[in-house]
């Protein structure tokens, strides 16, 4: 979708937006390595950072948010500076704040829990669900982390199923396979071996 065609859907599902005025969520995207991010930024903060088709993730943030949606430089800008500088390697820890209305709240549990895992290192479905004290849960955990609603700044990518096995990812194998590369490289740290993907199967 180019920048005219949003606009437009805009326009055309948001009443209020007359693109003069300062939207309530900030609304747009960004063309990344890893393939086109949707964005979604409230005051709260970072509300989305999806691998999903725009239109999908504006229906969601309209119907569960707030319907006064429109592109919003001064909100959008930073978050995506941030992101081109991770993906270049030069940002380790991002700044913005993340907003997780949209996640349900044990998901919200789960995704917290990620914001430790340091940059450049992975943990499994099976310490995260330990960590969270619910050691059963593994497929409860694997759910919340396939639908992490902010992507990449709130870091799914480093669960890996085991060792040797990558799991699954929103944005598939290569993208998460590519954001661990960046990570390993940017930390200076020894490549292991790399996970084969395999769908989860907690």
């Amino acid at each position: 979708m180019s920048s005219g065609d949003l606009d437009a859907l805009l326009r055309v599902t948001s009443p209020d937006y007359i693109g003069i005025t300062h939207p309530d969520i900030a609304f747009g995207t960004l063309d990344a390595p890893v393939g086109r991010l949707t964005l979604a930024v409230t005051s709260r903060g970072v509300v989305a950072c999806s691998y999903e088709n725009e239109n999908v993730v504006f229906e969601r943030v309209s119907r569960e948010i707030g319907s006064f949606i429109g592109p919003d430089a001064r909100r959008l800008d930073p978050v995506r500076r941030e992101l081109d500088a991770y993906f270049s390697g030069r940002l380790r820890t991002f700044t913005a704040m993340v907003d997780l209305q949209l996640a349900t709240p044990f998901a919200r549990t789960v995704l917290h829990m990620m914001l430790a895992v340091p940059y450049g290192t992975v943990t499994t479905y099976r310490e995260i669900a330990e960590r969270i004290g619910r050691p059963r849960a593994l497929r409860a955990v694997g759910n919340a982390l396939g639908s992490n609603p902010v992507c990449v700044i709130v870091p799914c990518h480093r669960v890996v199923e085991s060792e040797n096995v990558l799991g699954g990812y929103a944005g598939g194998a290569a993208a998460k396979e590519r954001l661990l590369r960046v990570e390993r490289a940017a930390a200076g740290a020894t490549r292991p071996a790399a996970p084969s993907h395999r769908p989860q199967g907690s």
